[in-house]
């Protein structure tokens, strides 16, 4: 989201057609502080922080800020919507099979291979989603694997 400098979330919104309401800066603050969160991780923070607010509302502002693509809804395989405010680039994520730990893997610098599909059909590919599946760090040394038999 906006960093110093640049316009504040309030006129992020504005610039994009979007009323601005205390429920959807709270929103737009919870993906920021909760990347890769879940939507019922971001009613709990927005909850936190404003108080009462229905999960339908913050459903709504997620699919809406989605929409207007100014969060990322991210969808893995088994896994509920996660949402992120990173947006605008063509970043890939990796995710833990073990405790579902998510994080952000950067693209390929220069040519970007994951953007040339073998057959594209005919289509104009913009954007690739890419997600890799592992054990992170923590889980792995917690629980190694057992040897090869």
């Amino acid at each position: 989201m906006p960093s110093r400098g640049s316009p504040s979330v309030a006129d992020l919104l504005r610039h994009n057609g979007v009323q601005v309401t205390a429920q959807r800066l709270a929103v737009v603050r919870a993906v920021s502080a909760c990347p890769h969160g879940t939507a019922d991780d971001m009613y709990e923070v927005v909850r936190q922080d404003i108080g009462a607010i229905s999960r339908q509302a913050v459903y709504d502002s997620l699919a809406m800020l989605a929409e207007k693509n100014l969060i990322r809804r991210i969808q893995p395989a088994g896994s509920p919507a996660r949402y992120e405010d990173r947006v605008g680039d063509n970043h890939h994520h990796l995710i833990c099979r073990t405790c579902n730990r998510m994080v952000d893997v950067d693209c390929a610098v220069g040519h970007t291979p994951c953007l040339t599909a073998a057959d594209d059909s005919g289509y104009e590919i913009d954007e690739a989603e890419v997600i890799y599946w592992g054990r992170c760090p923590g889980c792995r040394a917690s629980a190694p694997e057992p040897l090869a038999q």
